[in-house]
């Protein structure tokens, strides 16, 4: 377990302070993340990568000539916000376009598509690059499914090496798609990782047995085994890789075992003998091995194998010389330092014209009822993580308390700024997903916002005003996440809640009731559904018996909304 923190909950911000502050030869501090201390000549194409916390080397470890040009960091194992991943590519852009490197997880696939969109508009070349390669995630005929794990390592590198050799914007992109389609990884675990200040593990193990197929998340495997020698393990996870050989491949690889952040080096080292033993019967040439940590998941016990079937164009680029915090190759020779600072902070919420008397009014309310959601989240805190560590991450409480307290606090400074509702609630809807992060973060963001945008700065709402804000919020929440009711997500609660306040007559107290009533059935629905979005989908079928937990938040945050008006 983590136990040097003072508050957990800046556990991942104090962290990155204190990682810059010991590798000011490779990185400064940008709004988001971290950018290269060295100078980057214009015309290069940049690339960065990111996620959540917890990962560390990944991602701001390999920040650093012939590897990345930034990392965005977000909250432990939540995606950082679409302003974060924003402020950083436009830190490192020198004129050649852009790229966001991050895992297939839904909270990055959402909020770095948003930042890539930004860019678009502004005219600068982006787009995103998703490593697939857990074979544990996803069925081989569905790779597009498949998450992104220790696999992000040698595919990054070899993006990286492409772009520092100065190809352009569509080879980098191609370079990656060929790396990516190439590597495959397979994980198991002995322990679950514990969050900064949690009482207990995400998971626990049997002792004696292994979950295969695990996630760097926090995520339990889809199976159990029994654990056996180290050579046992090592035949578990060779052999799951080559029945996922991908088509066409040679026979060379570059094998990398990989620690998930309590297994010692000298155990890793066992098995690498064994995985190297048992490629070459199976007549595969090792190109190049790796041991030790490169994707972590805090304090999780287990190893990873990533096989990356090379041919001489990515072992060209495997092989080209870095230098980076947490990964060195070859010689890159004397770099020269970078020392024009960059942003340090995102821009203020800019009350440019302050909404009207009965506006402020009303987001003086709303501000008030932020400070009771805000309240009760972090009350429930450890409830909706439990919930959410059954098939997930275990990250849903943190993410909701962390993420409605900034709200909150948000919209307390666009009152005192004069912002009438509108403008206090997309406030809160920009420092919801800043601060939560993950899928959650930038659901509830798009919803607070979409609120706001309908309800306006000049009136009071009234309930067909709140009526038809509701049906935006609904709208922008299946639009930015692409959920049905039936994918066992927030939607399923959601849904039924919109459509029982705007079919219910009556004043707003009674439409509230009808709708919570809704919800809660809603929520009760997907006891029984399987998972078919986000990070609970590869273990769906574990998901089968508990409520899906962000329509539990949901319908706490709205019965906690319908009781105020009663």
């Amino acid at each position: 377990m983590t136990r040097l923190t003072n508050d957990p909950a800046d556990f991942p911000a104090e962290a990155l302070k204190g990682f810059i502050a010991a590798n000011k030869r490779y990185v400064k501090p940008v709004y988001g993340g971290v950018a290269r201390s060295t100078f980057t000549p214009a015309g290069k194409v940049a690339v960065v990568y990111g996620g959540g916390s917890g990962h560390y080397p990944a991602f701001a470890g390999w920040v650093g000539h012939g590897f990345a040009d930034g990392a965005v960091c977000g909250n432990i194992f939540s995606s950082p916000s679409a302003a974060q991943a924003y402020s950083v590519l436009k830190a490192v852009h020198r004129g050649a376009g852009v790229l966001m490197g991050f895992g297939n997880y839904a909270g990055d696939v959402l909020h770095f598509g948003q930042a890539i969109e930004r860019l678009r508009a502004e005219g600068i070349e982006a787009d995103t690059l998703v490593v697939t390669d857990d074979i544990a995630s996803g069925d081989a005929a569905e790779p597009e499914k498949r998450r992104g794990i220790a696999g992000d390592f040698p595919v990054f590198k070899i993006t990286s090496a492409a772009a520092e050799a100065g190809l352009g914007f569509d080879e980098v992109r191609r370079v990656f798609a060929k790396a990516n389609a190439a590597t495959r990884s397979f994980g198991v675990a002995f322990a679950g990782c514990t969050l900064p200040g949690a009482k207990g593990p995400l998971f626990t193990v049997p002792t004696g047995r292994m979950g295969i197929g695990l996630g760097i998340h926090g995520e339990p495997g889809v199976a159990e085994a029994d654990l056996g020698s180290a050579d046992d393990v090592a035949r578990t996870l060779v052999e799951g890789l080559l029945a996922d050989r991908p088509a066409g491949a040679g026979n060379r690889v570059v094998a990398i075992v990989n620690g998930l952040g309590a297994s010692k080096y000298e155990e890793l080292f066992v098995v690498t003998s064994c995985v190297v033993a048992r490629l070459e019967a199976a007549g595969l040439e090792c190109a190049d091995v790796e041991a030790g940590e490169f994707v972590t998941s805090l304090d999780m016990a287990g190893v990873s194998l990533t096989l990356v079937w090379v041919d001489d164009e990515l072992l060209g680029y495997w092989d080209a010389p870095c230098d980076a915090p947490a990964y060195r190759k070859g010689s890159v020779g004397s770099v020269e330092r970078d020392d024009a600072k960059l942003s340090q902070a995102a821009a203020p919420v800019d009350v440019t014209t302050p909404g009207s008397t009965a506006s402020r009014e009303a987001a003086e309310v709303a501000a008030g009822l932020l400070d009771d959601v805000a309240g009760m989240l972090a009350r429930a805190q450890e409830e909706l993580g439990a919930l959410d560590s059954v098939a997930g991450d275990g990250d849903h409480g943190i993410g909701m308390a962390n993420g409605s307290r900034a709200a909150a606090g948000a919209a307390h400074a666009a009152v005192s700024a004069g912002g009438g509702l509108r403008t206090t609630l997309t406030a809160a809807g920009d420092a919801w997903s800043n601060r939560a992060g993950g899928t959650s973060g930038a659901l509830w963001g798009a919803l607070l916002t979409a609120l706001g945008s309908a309800l306006g700065d000049e009136k009071t709402p009234d309930g067909d005003d709140i009526a038809a804000a509701l049906q935006a919020a609904l709208s922008a929440v299946q639009r930015l996440g692409g959920a049905e009711v039936g994918d066992k997500t927030l939607v399923d609660a959601l849904s039924p809640f919109v459509a029982a306040f705007v079919a219910t007559d009556g004043d707003l107290a009674a439409k509230s009731a009808a709708a919570v009533v809704a919800a809660e059935a809603g929520t009760e629905s997907t006891r029984a559904l399987v998972a078919r979005l986000g990070r609970a989908r590869p273990l769906g079928e574990k998901s089968v018996g508990t409520p899906d937990p962000g329509a539990v938040s949901l319908t706490k945050v709205v019965t906690l909304l319908n009781s105020r008006l009663s």
